[in-house]
């Protein structure tokens, strides 16, 4: 059995691309996978608070030390760290990621824990894992000086060692009705074929 993290960022609870994507990723793997664990973290719906000097500062403390709030951080690393598949669904917000997910990653990006500093180079601890991002965008960006959310989050995630990495885009989708259907048929073609 495996463990599936699937993080939702889209502000929208209704009518989301990205969250229709999940939706289909979970119909889907639930069929070929049905004994695995789905885990769901909708880190807008529950925002994630942003780092400050206090949170990195009781991290750095004994585990006895720590507060609640503190621990509760620390184990959102704990769980990516469990999960076999890890499942981004997000929306492009202003050419990247949205602020929460950005906040997620902050929490669970951390040195001696998801990654390693070596005198070569840092190195990433997340060894064979599998990564999906589902993401929505109003406009076509892919291939494109435009998109700075695919390439930021396939850095991050090589960064922490997940190399098996499929994103799958809805492209176009606030320009009018046919790049709108085009765009949503591309993406649930393409996750019917991946999953």
């Amino acid at each position: 059995m495996s463990c599936v993290l699937i993080i939702e960022s889209s502000a929208r609870q209704q009518g989301s691309i990205s969250r229709q994507l999940t939706q289909q990723f979970i119909n889907q793997w639930q069929t070929a996978h049905p004994t695995d664990q789905i885990i769901i973290r909708d880190v807008a719906l529950n925002s994630i608070p942003h780092m400050d000097a206090n949170l990195i500062g009781g991290w750095m403390k004994p585990a006895e030390q720590r507060s609640e709030k503190e621990q509760i951080c620390l184990e959102r690393s704990n769980e990516l760290m469990a999960a076999d598949v890890l499942v981004i669904a997000s929306p492009m917000y202003n050419f990247t990621i949205p602020s929460t997910l950005k906040a997620w990653l902050d929490h669970v990006i951390r040195a001696g824990v998801t990654f390693k500093y070596t005198p070569a180079r840092p190195q990433g601890l997340l060894i064979g894992k599998r990564a999906f991002v589902l993401t929505a965008r109003g406009g076509i960006h892919a291939d494109d000086s435009s998109d700075h959310q695919e390439p930021y989050l396939r850095q991050i995630l090589l960064f922490i060692g997940i190399h098996d990495i499929t994103f799958i885009h809805a492209e176009g989708l606030n320009l009018g009705s046919i790049f709108r259907e085009k765009g949503i048929r591309h993406a649930t073609t393409l996750l019917a074929r991946i999953v």
